[in-house]
């Protein structure tokens, strides 16, 4: 069996959440026994619906019927392989490129939590996609609960590169359209946008019946501002350089930033949305273990 892509896979994350569970909160759209609530009824083997063929999914499953017809390759679909659909939202604009000295870049810190949670839903034998965006959606992957298409996930991972400005309310507006099956929707990203825009497009997700959880992405820089001495600050998404006296204009900063996280969280808060936030210099293991279990238990306690 192919080894798989670790480029995002530590292997402390993936030992302390292994024996965790996503549990989906709310009812998704799927058949599983036991661990997920669904509004199907009857067999577990039962033909669900066709999608398009991606490389990695399981041959077995192919519809060479409808290849015949139409010499176009589609996948059989059934309950039990729509268990749960985890969509996997990652931004990789270039704000996301960001580390502090001697640090890990928001981008990579996102995307080993999102690569070790991908882990765990497989190992659930649930199906998980992955989307890749900036100001437009980038890559998508399809959700899937085969090992080959998890290392697809890996592999887009380690190829993706932060870059182009970041639109992220509008992008959820799109996905929000194109998501048709209720499942779960994990978001991960600095948020750096107006935020009604990004509370709109959440809500838009929310509203269709998706479980969410968003993963807000910082940087120690961002959230403390340590900086003392005259400063050059370089721009990113076409922002232009700045130099400027650091201590002149930290505790606006501290207090516009304090506010951005505030309203963010409410707002998802509102809407039973999850908020979780992943500062890059906290160890990722104990944040992401400690969410799954407290979230684990809420669901527990609801049924």
């Amino acid at each position: 069996m192919a080894e798989l892509p670790k480029k995002h896979l530590d292997p402390k994350v993936v030992q302390k959440v292994a024996h965790l569970e996503l549990r989906a909160r709310m009812v998704v759209e799927g058949f599983v026994s036991g661990m997920h609530r669904s509004p199907y009824r009857g067999s577990s083997v039962e033909f669900a619906q066709h999608r398009e063929y991606t490389p990695g999914d399981d041959i077995r499953y192919i519809d060479w019927k409808i290849f015949g017809k139409s010499d176009r390759i589609y996948i059989k679909e059934f309950e039990e392989e729509t268990n749960l659909r985890a969509h996997l939202f990652l931004d990789q604009s270039e704000s996301m490129a960001y580390a502090h000295e001697g640090g890990t870049s928001k981008f990579d810190h996102a995307a080993t939590a999102l690569a070790s949670l991908a882990y765990l839903i497989q190992q659930q034998s649930d199906a998980v996609g992955l989307t890749l965006f900036s100001e437009t959606v980038v890559r998508q992957l399809p959700p899937s609960n085969t090992r080959a298409n998890l290392g697809n996930v890996f592999k887009a991972l380690a190829e993706a590169k932060p870059t182009a400005k970041t639109r992220i309310g509008a992008v959820l507006h799109e996905l929000a359209t194109h998501l048709r099956q209720r499942g779960m929707v994990l978001v991960f990203s600095d948020l750096f946008d107006q935020p009604e825009q990004v509370l709109t497009g959440l809500r838009e997700l929310a509203q269709r019946g998706h479980d969410i959880v968003v993963f807000h992405v910082l940087d120690q820089d961002e959230v403390e501002f340590p900086f003392e001495r005259m400063t050059l600050f370089e721009g990113l998404e076409q922002m232009p350089e700045l130099l400027v006296d650091p201590l002149s204009l930290r505790d606006a900063y501290l207090q516009e930033i304090g506010e951005f996280q505030e309203r963010i969280r409410k707002g998802c808060l509102a809407q039973r949305i999850d908020y979780v936030r992943l500062l890059t210099h906290q160890p990722l293991d104990v944040v992401l273990s400690s969410y799954l279990t407290a979230r684990t238990a809420r669901t527990k306690r609801r049924k």
